[in-house]
């Protein structure tokens, strides 16, 4: 392990290029970054960083959330420019200006939240702005069905990106990015929605790229995954390089040592605290495809008692979404029941279900979770707005800003939101801390059910870590929760059974203490039938 190399200020690395366009030296990096500062009202996101990335590796970057990691790798695609310092690529230094100068340089981009349009076919989506290559026509869709192909992606080109799964859009923007002809290719978290088996042929695939020559920047918060495919690590803490490190020469204890600036605590186990009382029960519970010809869900039962985490494990678009919709009342079951406590509940809107006590975590906080324009403060009583801790004037007919303020900065003290302020736009956080903000908002209000979908998506290791003590804790205190995780580490680590979700059916039921990822894994995909 040793400790980055540092330099104040710019320091701008000249490249030439011969007559054919080749680097004057083959040895060059396929990216340098040399003293990238860049600075918001309020917070300095990246301080002096320096980052060098050999031609033809797998390359990581890990860091606490906040850390200034995607503002790194937004100026490294042009979508942000800094404020000071240089970037070269395969030894020219590059002005950045737009996604387009990147993409010309042979940079691409999966963004951790996808940039598609649900209206369009996934042709539609990956040929946009890339018309010249391939075209639009029968072309293009054959050389999306090979990358698709070559890369074990499984899309199809004709479907509607409306009716795709997270996972499944997550390939999309992969296609996206290999369509067009990227040699730096910068993935982020792009196995947060994937199986073990899934995981393993990506890794497959990235070693695949590594021999052709291409470059890949990958961000992940899944350190036991960094350490298996990257060749290099870079830390940042807290907007600074603080070390770059081999992967044969660190643990991911002492790699998440380095992301938070401390040890972290040792692991604890903890004894049950399952009770006999049901808070929420699904009976024989199915939905119907309003656009007709399936079923989504198919005779769903299940319960969750007080005091227990039951985990629901499966692949992205076998019908978890679809069950915490009907749970949430955001869809009405064909047929079944859905109970809290004894009180059937089937047919509430979502505005009771969450008065009754339902506290909800959904699975993509910038649709659903968050008003990203508005301030912290009104994200706080967003779901919440009939609570009578917000209510004032006149039969309760106002929102109290000065109660929804307290109540925000309780939230960021106890959930370790990090802000500047609580007037900034959820927009303007990391991915870890809108998802702590979304947690407190709902924890603080002390459900009796906590449904939870992909709580941690997209948090680091410190993030994980607080976000599941916090669950733990309520649990502790009779919370029940309904878990719906791609993260099988999550699964075993916080659920006191874990049900598979196949097809729309539940398959399986698994005992956290002794279940292998690999068995989980073979579940979800059918394997093990």
């Amino acid at each position: 392990m040793r400790p980055a190399g540092r330099q104040r200020g710019a320091c701008v690395i000249v490249g030439t290029r011969g007559a054919s366009g080749r680097h004057a030296s083959d040895e060059s990096p396929a990216v340098e970054l040399r003293g990238i500062t860049k600075r918001f009202p309020g917070v300095v996101a990246n301080r002096d960083v320096e980052l060098t990335v050999r031609r033809g590796t797998v390359h990581a970057v890990v860091g606490e959330n906040g850390a200034g990691k995607s503002t790194l790798m937004k100026i490294l695609y042009g979508v942000q420019a800094p404020d000071e310092g240089t970037i070269a690529v395969d030894g020219t230094v590059r002005q950045l200006g737009s996604p387009s100068d990147a993409i010309a340089a042979g940079i691409g981009m999966v963004f951790q939240h996808f940039q598609l349009a649900d209206n369009l076919t996934v042709l539609e989506n990956v040929v946009l702005g890339a018309e010249r290559r391939h075209g639009i026509g029968e072309a293009a869709r054959t050389a999306i069905r090979e990358l698709s192909a070559a890369y074990g992606l499984g899309v199809d080109p004709d479907a509607l990106v409306a009716t795709l799964g997270v996972g499944a859009r997550q390939r999309v923007e992969i296609l996206k990015v290999l369509f067009r002809g990227a040699r730096i290719v910068i993935l982020d978290e792009p196995t947060a929605v994937l199986v073990p088996q899934e995981v393993d042929e990506l890794f497959d695939n990235l070693r695949g790229l590594k021999a052709e020559g291409l470059t890949v920047l990958f961000i992940s918060h899944k350190l036991d995954e960094v350490l298996r495919v990257a060749d290099a690590i870079t830390v940042i803490r807290r907007g600074t390089t603080v070390a770059e490190v081999h992967p044969k020469e660190v643990s991911a204890r002492e790699l998440a040592e380095l992301m938070v600036g401390s040890e972290l605590p040792s692991p604890s186990t903890e004894e049950s605290t399952v009770t006999d009382t049901p808070l929420l029960t699904v009976v024989d519970t199915s939905l119907d495809d309003p656009s007709g010809g399936r079923r989504l869900l198919e005779g769903i039962d299940l319960t969750v008692h007080a005091g227990e985490v039951v985990g629901i494990a499966g692949v992205e678009g076998n019908g978890q979404a679809e069950l915490v919709e009907v749970v949430m009342g955001m869809r009405e079951p064909t047929s079944g029941r859905i109970l809290l406590g004894e009180q059937d509940v089937s047919s509430w809107p979502v505005r009771a279900l969450r008065e009754a006590g339902i506290g909800y975590v959904p699975e993509d906080r910038h649709r659903h979770g968050l008003l990203l324009e508005a301030p912290l403060w009104e994200n706080v009583v967003l779901g919440h707005q009939t609570d009578p801790l917000y209510r004032t004037g006149p039969g309760g007919t106002l929102v109290d800003a000065a109660a929804a303020r307290r109540e925000t900065e309780q939230v960021v003290a106890q959930y370790d939101v990090r802000t500047p302020s609580i007037d900034v736009t959820a927009g303007s956080l990391s991915g870890g801390n809108q998802q702590k903000l979304i947690l407190g908002r709902e924890m603080r209000r002390s459900p009796r059910v906590l449904v939870a979908a992909h709580p941690t998506r997209g948090v680091d290791v410190g993030a994980q870590a607080a976000i599941w003590d916090h669950i733990k804790a309520a649990r502790r205190a009779g919370l029940g929760v309904l878990l719906v995780s791609a993260d099988l580490e999550e699964l075993v680590g916080l659920s006191d059974t874990i049900r598979v979700i196949l097809r729309g059916r539940l398959t399986g039921d698994f005992d956290p203490d002794t279940v292998t990822k690999e068995q989980l894994g073979a579940a979800m995909t059918g394997a093990a039938r």
